[in-house]
């Protein structure tokens, strides 16, 4: 005899019959939430509060803080380095967001379809952890070594270009106002790379092998399959990517601090490390608050604008619910 889960629970309360309140539901979920709620409250939120606090005053870090109002806000408006250092943000967001992303796509589609079909999934493995290496690398190592590369005297690219016949080529890479930015920005390339490279490959994984399938029967060569099938399919991780690495170009610090220092003469400086130098150098600490202030606002409105553009991504390819 077949006992129905009423039954069975019926006889397991003594026959009365207990209903699950949806909202008693809720609150017990509520709990499990409720250590990161906190710890982002106390870690995120409070901070963020407090900085915004003092990027309303003039303060030197000593003493008591002296209530400007807007007036942080109203000189950074004026203050031509913050608007060249958000340009140079703009630079390093082609660098760490367009170009990796672009040149992830096609290095992660190519990987998947020709490199892991005619040398085997191990060898795309392999070529997959290659570009990925410099993500796991310190940020403080990895520009220890491009420092020692694109040194202008004994570097190993210049002595590379001497070797090969382009002495002329040589160049003082990370020293030179025109030209230290663009290293800085090949260098965040190579760092970049990896991450988008690994995201659309676990994105490939989930595409219908028979939509590639029916697509070669109808004679339709490599980029054409790449153009009309990988990229309408993985359009979600696509947006994932972008908006992670807008977010870290806007806030990178570390390489550029290793490199160049901001330098020369102001080339490389980025809000970051703006703010960073206007708290602990100039000992400017309200006006660097504010800097900071404007920088996470700017942040979060992006991450806001990339997570709406994912689900709606992800609602369009799910379809129309019935």
């Amino acid at each position: 005899m077949t006992v129905t889960t009423a039954e069975r629970s019926r006889r397991v309360t003594g026959g009365r019959h207990r209903a699950v309140h949806p909202r008693r539901t809720r609150d017990s979920y509520a709990l499990f939430l409720l250590p990161g709620a906190l710890a982002f409250l106390a870690v995120v939120v409070v901070p963020f509060l407090m900085n915004a606090g003092v990027s309303l005053t003039e303060w030197h870090g000593v003493g008591s803080p002296r209530w400007t109002g807007l007036a942080n806000y109203r000189a950074l408006l004026d203050d031509r380095e913050f608007r060249e250092s958000f340009r140079h943000s703009l630079f390093m967001v082609v660098a760490m967001a367009a170009l990796p992303t672009a040149l992830g796509l096609v290095l992660a589609a190519a990987l998947f379809d020709h490199v892991g079909k005619h040398f085997g999934s191990r060898t795309a493995a392999l070529l997959r952890a290659c570009f990925y290496l410099p993500q796991v690398l310190p940020v403080a190592v990895a520009g220890i070594v491009w420092s020692w590369i694109l040194a202008p005297d004994d570097g190993s690219l210049n002595e590379f270009l001497r070797v090969v016949g382009l002495g002329s080529w040589r160049q003082d890479w990370l020293g030179d106002p025109d030209l230290a930015l663009y290293s800085v920005m090949g260098v965040m390339v190579w760092v970049q790379l990896g991450f988008p490279l690994v995201v659309f490959m676990a994105g490939l994984e989930r595409v219908d092998p028979q939509l590639y399938e029916a697509a070669e029967l109808d004679g339709a060569g490599w980029w054409r399959r790449f153009a009309h099938i990988t990229l309408p399919q993985i359009r979600p991780e696509i947006y994932v990517v972008l908006t992670w690495c807008t977010i870290a170009a806007l806030k990178v610090f570390g390489a550029v601090y290793v490199l160049t220092k901001g330098g020369p003469g102001g080339a490389t400086n980025v809000p970051s490390y703006f703010s960073f130098t206007t708290f602990f150098e100039k000992t400017q600490v309200g006006y660097g608050a504010a800097i900071s202030t404007v920088l996470t606002v700017l942040i979060l409105a992006l991450s806001l604008v990339g997570l709406r553009l994912q689900t709606r991504a992800e609602d369009a390819e799910e379809g129309p619910r019935p």
